[in-house]
């Protein structure tokens, strides 16, 4: 089964969480800081991170923007107290897969945990080509011509989304559920804002898309 890191501070909640998981199967280690954290993170053959943000030290922003910037891309699910929607926006915007609030029901969590592991094993199944780009789900990479294109984890998961469903026509709304997830409110101004800035990466013209082509009255769709 897999191996997960659990990055919490509070001992009761740690022990709750280590012991669930052993229940389910899973493989599990505790760490009670940011930068123990990040120093396990490197260092182990984790699956998935289940990662606090109100931690000592580092929080759980800090911790996941390290990890990312490392290329560290490792399934990351946050952990909080806080339900503010500027925040899960936060996360999903420094490379977290998905977000839960506290307090949670285990049985989601352990929904969450599954759905992030499948979407990590499709993920690290292929790598994508279309003209002179390659899509490299494993290292979550875009390259040109051998060479490393810089997305942010916004930008790639658009990508992403836009690669596995190539010629179908994709509404705002669905790019929000497979990119942000169905608990966050985002608008359909920041999408498209993010889809300008990846037409700058992949398009020849992005004034002119022939990649990622809008379809007026429907949303976007891509063409390789």
């Amino acid at each position: 089964m897999a191996r997960i890191l659990i990055v919490e501070d509070d001992p009761d909640i740690a022990l709750g969480l280590q012991q669930d998981l052993r229940l389910e199967g899973y493989e599990v280690e505790l760490v009670g800081d940011g930068q123990s954290a990040i120093d396990r993170a490197g260092e182990g053959s984790f699956d998935l991170i289940l990662l606090d943000v109100m931690l000592p030290g580092k929080d759980g922003f800090q911790v996941c923007r390290e990890l990312r910037h490392a290329r560290l891309q490792i399934p990351i699910i946050l952990l909080t107290a806080k339900s503010h929607e500027a925040e899960k926006i936060l996360g999903l915007e420094l490379g977290a897969d998905d977000y839960v609030t506290k307090p949670f029901s285990p049985m989601e969590l352990r929904a969450r945990i599954k759905a992030a592991l499948r979407r990590g094993a499709v993920d690290n199944a292929e790598v994508f080509r279309f003209g002179e780009f390659e899509v490299d789900f494993e290292r979550f990479e875009l390259r040109r011509s051998g060479k490393l294109v810089d997305l942010t984890p916004i930008e790639f998961k658009l990508l992403a989304a836009f690669v596995r469903n190539r010629r179908i026509v994709l509404s705002r709304q669905q790019l929000l559920d497979k990119v942000w997830g169905r608990d966050v409110y985002v608008t359909d101004r920041v999408v498209d804002t993010h889809i300008g800035n990846l037409r700058k990466k992949i398009e020849a013209d992005p004034d002119a898309p022939t990649r990622v082509v809008s379809v007026r009255g429907f949303g976007y769709r891509f063409d390789d």
